[in-house]
């Protein structure tokens, strides 16, 4: 009997082992995902309450503090970040599309991590027009795939399976939606859904919510608006408008990121090429400028004035969306790490508000609903994504159907002025890197050019090369 033992004992181990490397992995990883989300959140958010404090006690300082901020940070990216510009969301589809291994490496790395963080923190410092939840997902996939020196045989499934579920838990820990999640990573990340990588995804994505449940508490990320059991007779009405003048103003804005060559004046397009940190430095007196134009509420990400708007605390311009969209688009010219999804809702909730002075017998809540969803769905091109991250947003089920037909609409009105923003900028790192160019050849005189003499003296040195010992 003492004979069998050794063997079940070494049969239990190799379990134990294989169970580990088909689950524990994950779980690991989607553990640290949403301690991540949540602390980086909270540093965010201290971040950009240092900045309002200051704005408020010196209302002129943001002319001197966000170009100079934003200088430093172009340097820090440029010179240390590579691959950490943008939201992240870009790099992430380049890595799950191309070799993970390869592009994991160049664009997931930990010094990748590390400056999406810092960097970004450092720009909401400044004032600059980023949200956090895209960076988010760039850094739960960052996590997840350096996990895989855990694997001893890691191969590009289990790598492109690492970075799936860390993006997604990542965007599930930022906004506390764990559909968004799952649908983000189906329609937006991938365009498919792998029966085999299905558990593995919604297991990442649970225990990176219950992590930021048990750190945050149970809440909804714009709190949860009130509708009445009767629909105005204007719905139908208001969902059609209120989706195309969404959907041009984010396929404008779409156009606007991918098409700089064709807007931009050729001297900052020189700028930009030849010297980016002046040129990040008039990016940030721009968008300081028109901070200071709307009273503020252009700076940071956009959720206080979002919030307030479903609140019915905060009255707003009705400029406020089109200044936004100014300041968005200055934060992300420069090239820094940010992202655009906070900041689209709250461009959404703006033209929300501005609808209502044309359905001014409809709650203000349901328009503004309806326009994030629209502004969210036209930016992103993934209606069903944003349909679902902005019904738990707000618990919104009652709208459920008016906000489907509100994002496809939009979306497809976007389509006409640009291709998918994530997917675009996604080619752009899939692009095959530049290779060093060969070293220059020097040029050697034809011989019959030269002088006999000359032509001697050549013929000497080659031979007494020829007759010396190699080393």
């Amino acid at each position: 009997m003492s004979r069998a033992f050794p063997p079940l004992s070494s049969s239990i181990v190799r379990r134990a082992r294989r169970l580990w490397r088909q689950y524990g992995v994950f779980w690991l990883g989607a553990i640290a995902v949403g301690l991540v989300a949540v602390l980086y959140a909270r540093l965010i958010d201290w971040g950009y309450g240092e900045f309002r404090a200051m704005q408020q006690q010196h209302v002129w300082a943001p002319l001197i503090v966000t170009p100079a901020v934003a200088a430093l940070a172009v340097w820090l990216t440029r010179k240390f970040f590579r691959g950490a510009e943008g939201s992240g969301i870009p790099q992430v589809i380049a890595t799950l599309h191309s070799r993970p291994a390869e592009y994991g490496a160049r664009l997931l790395s930990f010094p990748i991590l590390f400056g999406k963080i810092a960097v970004s923190f450092l720009a909401i410092l400044g004032g600059f027009t980023i949200g956090r939840e895209g960076p988010t997902v760039q850094v739960g996939a960052a996590l997840m795939f350096n996990l895989r020196r855990l694997y001893p045989r890691s191969n590009a499934l289990i790598e492109r399976q690492l970075v799936l579920a860390g993006a997604a838990a990542g965007l599930s820990a930022a906004f506390n939606t764990p559909l968004a999640g799952i649908v983000f990573a189906i329609e937006e990340l991938t365009r498919s859904f792998e029966a085999r990588a299905s558990g593995v995804l919604i297991t990442a994505i649970i225990i990176a919510g219950v992590i930021a449940l048990g750190l945050n508490g149970n809440y909804t990320y714009f709190g949860t608006i009130q509708i009445g059991t009767h629909f105005p007779d204007l719905l139908a009405v208001a969902v059609v408008l209120t989706a195309i003048v969404t959907g041009i103003a984010g396929g404008v804005f779409g156009w606007l990121l991918l098409n700089t060559a064709r807007w931009i004046p050729a001297p900052l397009r020189q700028m930009h090429g030849e010297r980016p940190v002046a040129f990040g430095a008039l990016c940030g007196f721009v968008i300081a400028v028109v901070g200071l134009i709307s009273g503020g509420t252009t700076f940071g990400s956009g959720y206080a004035e979002a919030r307030g708007l479903l609140d019915g605390h905060e009255h707003l311009s009705g400029f406020y969306p089109f200044l936004k969209m100014i300041s968005m688009v200055g934060s992300y010219l420069p090239g820094i790490p940010g992202g655009i999804f906070a900041p689209s809702l709250s461009i959404g909730a703006g033209f929300g508000n501005l609808l209502h002075m044309v359905f001014g017998s409809m709650q203000l809540p349901m328009l503004i609903a309806l326009a994030m969803v629209g502004y969210l769905a036209a930016v992103t091109q993934s209606p069903i994504t944003s349909f679902v991250i902005v019904m738990e947003m707000i618990d919104g089920h009652a709208l459920v159907i008016s906000l489907m037909a509100t994002a496809l609409i939009a979306s497809r009105v976007a389509r006409f002025f640009a291709p998918p923003l994530y997917e675009s900028l996604a080619e752009r790192y899939m692009a095959p890197l530049p290779q060093p160019a060969p070293a220059p050849v020097p040029e050697v005189p034809e011989v019959e050019a030269l002088e006999p003499a000359v032509v001697d003296e050549i013929n000497g040195d080659a031979r007494t090369e020829d007759s010396a010992p190699r080393q």
